[in-house]
């Protein structure tokens, strides 16, 4: 591992060196955590779109207007806290790991800006969202997912641990704000995005293999 001077790094720079030689693989790692950790750092990350899906298009019919209420939030919140991490990642542009020479690399990326984490922005707000809005326990179970792929990314070495903190920060206030978007604008809004599904999906419902 290459060292990083400590007159040359901040406070925060060293906490994130420390916390990612903690975490990181090496090649005497058993080949079974990586795998492990390689599924969860590319492939798990699926179930942002799937259950978004799946809450929108089926359910009881007394929970779907709530269930819809809860993607659309997300949804705000999502695209608000992806915008903002591509904002943050093009102005102020950070290193990956592998790009400063430190650790090991166990999954191929692009030398991009590491901070925030784009998976760990989506995973984070996902989970903040159904946390707040949908169950305890639903939220409960999608941080656990959450701090899994986070865990992940850092392992792999194409993350340090603080880019995973900014994106859980991220989710915050994406959350915060698809809040503060809905009690503004929220009947409207799910009104217009109902017409728009039944539109859409006309067919679909007509056949019953989706929800009205």
């Amino acid at each position: 591992r290459l060292l990083v001077p400590q007159d040359e790094v901040t406070v925060m720079e060293q906490l994130n060196h420390v916390l990612f030689a903690w975490i990181n693989a090496t090649p005497a790692s058993p080949e079974w955590m990586i795998d492990f950790a390689t599924f969860l750092a590319r492939d798990l990350i699926i179930i942002v779109p799937l259950l978004i899906v799946g809450l929108w298009l089926w359910g009881p019919q007394s929970q779907l207007v709530s269930q819809r209420e809860v993607v659309a939030k997300t949804t705000i919140a999502l695209l608000f806290a992806m915008l903002a991490a591509s904002t943050i990642g093009a102005l102020l542009p950070h290193e990956r790991p592998f790009v400063a020479g430190v650790g090991y690399t166990f999954l191929a990326h692009a030398p991009d800006s590491s901070f925030p984490s784009d998976h760990g922005t989506a995973i984070f707000t996902f989970a903040l969202a159904f946390l707040f809005w949908h169950r305890v326990w639903s939220g409960a179970l999608l941080m656990i997912v959450a701090v899994g792929i986070a865990w992940s990314r850092v392992y792999l070495g194409v993350h340090w641990p603080l880019d995973m903190v900014g994106g859980f920060l991220l989710g915050l206030v994406g959350c915060l704000f698809a809040q503060l978007v809905w009690n503004l604008f929220g009947d409207p809004l799910a009104d217009k995005l109902s017409r728009l599904y039944r539109f859409l999906f006309a067919f679909a419902i007509r056949r019953g293999w989706v929800k009205e």
